[in-house]
């Protein structure tokens, strides 16, 4: 006896609710911009696969605090050199699978993509023992520059900077080298761990300091220089885009600031435009900013207004000291 469709499960009534969105999903238009069909044998790049490159590449540059925790000295080129030959095939697999989906024809397999790749790769290892001394003068900065910091080990196991510098150095390699998309890959990857986000594109001089964290915002263009240091909430961005006869935007304009050496830029401070903040300058907490400064220059949030019943009052509530700041104001150090 047939069943009527009243009666039927809600999975046989669904049936062709779910033929009817599934014609719709496969609906040309949106398809142009919203799927990927990969071109012969280059899938997308593997998250799985750059998440064990970044963790080997720790291994590499930070050996005995990841992956082989018992690793010795007198044992420790044999397994550098194994991981780095791991490194560099698995690297170029996935280099070539981002050249590959950034082919202006994706319907062909390019020839060339695979030898390209390759010394891409081979190029990037070659740049290791530098990454490793930019990183070495990273914790250098955040075990100097943190009282809180025991030893330039806890900087290196347990500091989020340490983290999106980590990947910020070998994405902004990656970057240099023209590998298209794995360098965003990598650098989202410590921006969803460290709520840092720094964009591959950006230079950052040696002994860089993030303290906290949380929130930091680097933009594509951004140069800053030596020994300088962030705080939590800070953004280094774009004050406008310029934009092409057609309304779109153009990409790769230099449109974000330029901190020259031993600059400090407290919590919560907003620095945007192609402006320049001058060597040792001290940017305060909140600050807006959008002109560029000169060198020393000190730059405080201008106090808000009071009327003199509650200046009294808050007077009567305070020490007679000022409470402690530094030149640049109130921050969350």
């Amino acid at each position: 006896m047939p069943v009527s469709n009243k009666d039927a499960s809600p999975f046989r009534r669904g049936l062709p609710e779910i033929e009817r969105i599934a014609d719709m999903l496969c609906a040309p238009a949106p398809y142009q911009t919203m799927s990927y069909e990969a071109p012969g044998d280059s899938p997308m790049p593997s998250l799985d696969a750059l998440g064990e490159i970044m963790s080997r590449l720790r291994s590499a540059l930070f050996p005995g605090y990841f992956g082989n925790t018992r690793i010795s000295f007198s044992s420790l080129r044999y397994h550098l050199a194994a991981n780095l030959d791991s490194i560099f095939r698995l690297l170029a697999e996935q280099i070539r699978r981002g050249i590959c989906f950034t082919c202006a024809d994706t319907r062909q397999t390019c020839p060339q993509c695979g030898r390209e790749a390759e010394e891409k790769a081979l190029a990037f290892i070659t740049g290791l023992p530098y990454i490793r001394d930019l990183l070495a003068s990273d914790v250098k900065a955040a075990y100097e520059g943190d009282p809180a910091a025991k030893s330039p080990g806890e900087a290196i196991f347990c500091y989020p900077s340490i983290t999106a510098m980590t990947n910020h150095r070998i994405a902004h390699s990656l970057h240099t080298l023209a590998v298209p998309l794995i360098p965003r890959i990598i650098s989202e990857m410590a921006h969803s761990r460290t709520g840092i986000d720094i964009h591959p594109g950006a230079t950052i001089g040696e002994q860089f300091f993030i303290d906290h964290g949380t929130g930091v915002v680097i933009g594509e263009t951004c140069v800053i220089g030596k020994s300088c240091r962030l705080y939590q909430g800070v953004t280094l961005g774009a004050l406008s885009f310029m934009k092409g006869e057609d309304g779109v935007l153009i990409k790769g304009e230099a449109r974000h600031p330029m901190l020259e050496d031993k600059v400090t830029v407290y919590a919560g401070a907003t620095i945007l435009g192609r402006v320049t903040i001058g060597e040792g300058s001290v940017i305060g907490g909140n600050v807006w900013l959008t002109r560029s400064v000169p060198a020393y220059s000190h730059i405080v949030q201008q106090r808000s207004t009071q009327t003199k019943e509650a200046s009294v009052a808050e007077k009567k509530r305070m020490p007679e000291d000022e409470p402690c700041r530094s030149d640049s104001g109130l921050h969350g150090g």
